[in-house]
């Protein structure tokens, strides 16, 4: 599985949402699904599937699926 394909998983999973509503667009507050709760239920999932700790500012910012692979990059994780 590539890291993209990984991440759309995660997303899936943390938000319990269908992996085909994940796309580049997605944006936090976009779907009732993905709110403050499962923001943080996210970012856990990324911090342990990845083996990264995500500053405030990260967990802040990540405001997209697009934006949460910038934040990865920064962080070494390769798409």
């Amino acid at each position: 599985m590539t890291h993209s394909e990984k991440l759309k998983r995660i997303f899936a999973d943390a938000l319990d949402i269908d992996i085909d509503i994940v796309t580049d667009d997605l944006q936090y507050n976009s779907i009732p699904e993905w709110d403050s709760v499962a923001h943080m239920a996210l970012i856990t999932e990324l911090e342990e599937h990845f083996d990264i700790m995500l500053d405030t500012d990260d967990i802040i910012d990540m405001s997209s699926l697009e934006k949460a692979k910038s934040i990865l990059i920064k962080h070494d994780v390769r798409f």
